[in-house]
């Protein structure tokens, strides 16, 4: 497996968690929920995820989260 850069950020006025695998690259997102799975359209690979409301939703969680993608 190759290693790739994972880059984490956080929008705290917007309350909107992003997290980038690898270099930015364009991309599609696709919707699920309160979270956007960007992929990288040449190739099908997940690229990013943002989630939206990200302390609202999982601020009280300890619960993993699973993503069908």
């Amino acid at each position: 497996m190759k290693k790739e850069k994972i880059t984490i950020d956080y929008d705290q006025e917007a309350d909107v968690l992003y997290l980038s695998f690898g270099e930015p690259k364009k991309a599609i997102t696709e919707e699920l929920g309160d979270i956007g799975v960007r992929i990288d359209e040449r190739n099908n690979e997940v690229i990013g995820l943002t989630v939206i409301n990200f302390l609202k939703n999982f601020k009280n969680n300890h619960e993993p989260i699973e993503i069908q993608i």
